[in-house]
């Protein structure tokens, strides 16, 4: 399955939606995309999974690329 994590780089900071980052991770479930994410200084806002017309489309974006972990 694929998510769409959005994020803020800094823990430490307020988010701010301007701010917000994307990325997407092939995970079996939500908990192993926390899991892998753990060691990184992320605030992670939400996780989105991703499937069906909604995957198609974002895969049409020049912006999908999956993160290599």
């Amino acid at each position: 399955m694929i998510y769409k994590v959005y994020y803020q780089e800094n823990v430490l900071e307020v988010p701010v939606r301007e701010n917000t980052k994307s990325m997407y991770i092939e995970a079996e479930s939500e908990k192993t995309v926390r899991e892998i994410l753990a060691g990184r200084n992320f605030n992670i806002e939400y996780i989105q999974l991703l499937e069906g017309e909604h995957l198609e489309f974002e895969k049409a974006s020049p912006h999908f690329e999956l993160e290599q972990v």
